[in-house]
């Protein structure tokens, strides 16, 4: 089972992701955990873990808050993207006032571990591998999620429907995103679902034949 819901000014998905209808992940926490807590409750799920695709404040600035509701889940990023936890304000850019207004705790999270290149987490009857896609951000990861029903794949904001992540901010390259692109997501398989952190889902193959930053690589 996968619950998503596009929260927050920017439209941020977040994905709850369930293999026994008990215990679920979090990818994403965008800066409304009421609504994430409300749709946990909702489902009647127990969070072991949160995982963010990258560090960028409508991805991660409900993280904290949503773990204070469940101290025993984890918490992922890429250890490149560390900054943007560390002083989310700072980093947060045109967002920051909008940030701001929302009145959460904004600390770094105290436990957080790193989440980077071919690391797993594995919990809840599922298999969570990171790709480590930069371009948007330093440390952008796609995530490679092995459910019962089959794999698919949560891509933050490196690949949408139609469309690819933005490399205009801090950090970005556009030249590291197609590379990204190229070596670890273009690859897969025609048939792998896709779970974007903005936007509709889509699949791998619809991707390569219709995105039109994808059809000539």
């Amino acid at each position: 089972m996968i619950i998503g819901r596009a929260l927050w000014v920017a439209g941020t998905n977040t994905w709850i992701v369930s293999a026994d209808n008990k215990e679920c992940v979090i990818i994403d926490c965008p800066p409304d955990p009421d609504a994430i807590v409300d749709l946990i409750t909702q489902y009647q799920l127990r969070p072991k873990a949160i995982i963010a695709t990258h560090g960028h404040v409508d991805h991660t600035g409900g993280i904290r808050s949503v773990s204070q509701y469940y101290p025993s889940s984890h918490i992922y990023r890429h250890p490149e993207d560390a900054h943007y936890l560390r002083d989310p304000l700072q980093a947060s850019g045109m967002l920051r006032e909008a940030l701001r207004a929302t009145g959460l705790d904004l600390r770094e999270p105290e436990l957080i571990e790193d989440f980077g290149e071919g690391d797993h987490v594995k919990g809840a009857g599922m298999d969570f591998r990171a790709l480590h896609t930069p371009g948007h951000t330093p440390g952008s990861i796609c995530i490679m999620a092995s459910l019962p029903e089959g794999d698919v794949l949560f891509t933050g904001d490196h690949l949408f429907k139609g469309s690819i992540g933005r490399t205009d901010l801090p950090g970005g390259s556009s030249e590291l995103l197609m590379e990204s692109m190229r070596t670890k997501i273009l690859p897969l398989a025609d048939d792998l679902p896709v779970y974007p952190g903005h936007g509709e889902t889509t699949t791998i193959g619809k991707e390569r034949t219709t995105n039109p930053y994808l059809i000539n690589q």
